[in-house]
Parts: C-alpha cells; structure tokens; sequence
C-alpha cells in the first residue's frame, strides 16, 4: 500500500504532518512522533512579537515600543514567557534535524513587513527543509480595506520565498472573500503551498468579573468541512501543494481532505487528546480502506472529488445550498400527535 505523497516539492512517506504545535518543544517527543508515523513535523510559531521584543530588549528600547502606546505592548506576553525565544528556536531546528530524518518546517507568525521575516533566512541556514507562514491578524479597523490587507500578506510573501531557497507555504484564513483567487495570486507571489485553514480562537466574556476571556478549545471533527469544501473548490484552479489543517481527527477526515485534493493533512489536538501512538491508528485505518476499496495509493483518488469533476460547480454550490435549506420546516401540531 503506498501512502507516499508530494507536499511542498517533499516526498513524504504518507500524507500525515503535525501541525504547529508545542510538540517539537521536545526532541524526545519528536521522535516519538516519527516513530508512529508522521511524515513531517511544523515546529510552533516564532512570532513577530516577539522577535520584536528581542530587539528592543538588546537595543536597551523597551520603553519605546513599536506599538503606537505602551497599553498595547502589555496585552503581549513578556518575553519570558514564550517557549522558545528566537535563538532557541533556531538551535532547536538544528537539534530536531540531527535526531529525526523527516522534514522539520519552520513556522514564522507575523501580519506586518519588518525584521521578523530575515528568520526564514535563519531557518534555512538552521537546517528548516520548508517555511509556513501564518499571518494571522484581525482586522478590526473600518479605513483599512481587504485589498490592502490581501496586497500586504502578498507582499510579505514574495519577500520571503524570494529570499529562501526552501519552499514557502502559507497558512491561510478562511474569511477572505475569494479565497481561490487568493490562493492563485500567492501562488504568483511565490508560495510552494497554502495550508486551509488556520483557527481563530475567539474569546468569550465573562459575565460576573466583566472580562474578556481567552481560551484555547481543540478542534473538533465537525470543523473538516469547512477545509473540505475549500479544498475541492482550490485544488483544481492552482498548481502548488495543498494541506488541510483542522478537524482531521481519525482515518476517514483525513481521507476525505485527500479525495477534495489535499496534498497532506495536519493532525495536532487529536494527538493532544490521546498521544502520538494515536498516528499509528490513523495510518492504519488509511491502510485498511484503500485495500477495501481497491486502491493502491493516494495518487489514485486525490482530488478525484473536488470540483473540477462538476460542471457549474457555483450552480452545484448554491443548488446544494437551497435544498439543504428547504428541506427544513416546523411540523404541525397535528403532525406532532
């Protein structure tokens, strides 16, 4: 059974990565990783924050933040307070490729031009085999419009894949308004890769203390289709690779994100709820189904359901809309007795 799989211009040995994660905090746990069968690994996110806050601190700066008042800057946690500060990071990309022979990405976390894109650089010459980019922002102010938010991820692009030799994907949000023509433009901008979709966490109010409350929930399988739908609506209209990211809990999402035209699928929160033993069952059950359903490797059905398949894949799309929608109605009293 051949589960071998391109992603990024990498022969992976199956679709399987881990997602950014605090997983390769640990070189042990890594391993670990590897040994159950995941196929590459995301280290966590460096973020731009923090680089920043790493240079000020060396310039004797951190009364004059980059932030337009110092309230700002304390919404951010201290520099102490992040995992891995950035010269860390880079020695962990070196101790992680001398101890697992499959490929390590470099994950940068950043929505402005500055300093903090020279890492992937770093990254590179630490040993990185490929750079994802997660520019996660919210954009909460009415004067500044989608165009320049899109123009700005695409310039932050060009620049680093320009200056790296190792491919560059892209995490993206799935709140652009048209994310296939997005994903074609970062393409031309130099991205080997999108990744579909990162997670917002969305903080919730507390009631009795009046405070806003941030909290971190796993992602749950109910979550795939959203990637599902994207994923066969993008997968025929570009060239570069394609991973899904959210929601791939057990063999059969991550097959599904395959058949829409995934490239590889990222698997995180159900290892965090079981272990990284849990990536033996996945491949397992991969196994099991494509030999039940006579197949003898992912290249014989990725993408064979996306939408390059349907016609009028908008018409398909809102034709599914409006029966899903009329399908529903409030029964009668009589119907009720």
């Amino acid at each position: 059974m051949n589960l071998s799989t391109q992603y990024l211009g990498l022969k992976l040995e199956n679709p399987l990565v881990i997602g950014a994660s605090p997983f390769c905090d640990s070189v042990d746990s890594a391993c670990r990783l590897q040994e159950a069968g995941a196929a590459a690994v995301v280290m966590r996110s460096l973020f731009e924050e923090q680089i920043e806050s790493e240079i000020r601190a060396l310039a004797h700066h951190i009364e004059s933040p980059a932030e337009s008042n110092a309230e700002a800057t304390s919404y951010f946690p201290n520099f102490s307070e992040y995992q891995l500060a950035p010269d860390q990071y880079l020695r962990q990309i070196e101790a992680l490729k001398r101890a697992i022979s499959i490929p390590v990405i470099g994950s940068l976390n950043g929505a402005r031009l500055g300093g903090w894109t020279d890492y992937a650089r770093r990254f590179e010459s630490a040993g990185a085999d490929a750079i994802e980019l997660n520019m996660y922002q919210l954009v909460s102010r009415a004067n500044i419009s989608a165009s320049e938010v899109e123009a700005d991820m695409l310039e932050i692009v060009h620049l680093v894949s320009s200056s790296v030799r190792v491919p560059v994907a892209v995490k993206l949000s799935p709140f652009h308004t048209s994310p296939a023509n997005f994903a074609k433009a970062l393409e031309h901008a130099g991205a080997a890769g999108v990744v579909l979709f990162n997670r917002f966490y969305q903080p919730d109010l507390d009631l009795d203390e009046l405070e806003v409350l941030p909290q971190l929930r796993l992602s749950e399988t109910s979550e795939l289709l959203l990637r599902l739908r994207w994923l066969a609506i993008i997968s025929p209209q570009v060239h570069i690779s394609l991973a899904a990211s959210g929601g791939v809990h057990g063999h059969e999402d991550a097959l599904k994100a395959l058949f829409a035209g995934a490239h590889a699928v990222q698997v995180v929160s159900v290892l965090l709820q079981n272990s990284p033993r849990y990536l033996t069952t996945i491949l397992d059950g991969m196994r099991r189904w494509m030999s039940e359903h006579g197949y003898s490797s992912v290249d014989e059905f990725r993408g064979s359901m996306n939408l390059r398949h349907c016609p009028d894949p908008s018409a398909f799309e809102r034709a599914n809309y409006i029966r899903i929608l009329q399908a529903w109605r409030v029964a009668t009293p009589h119907e009720k007795s």
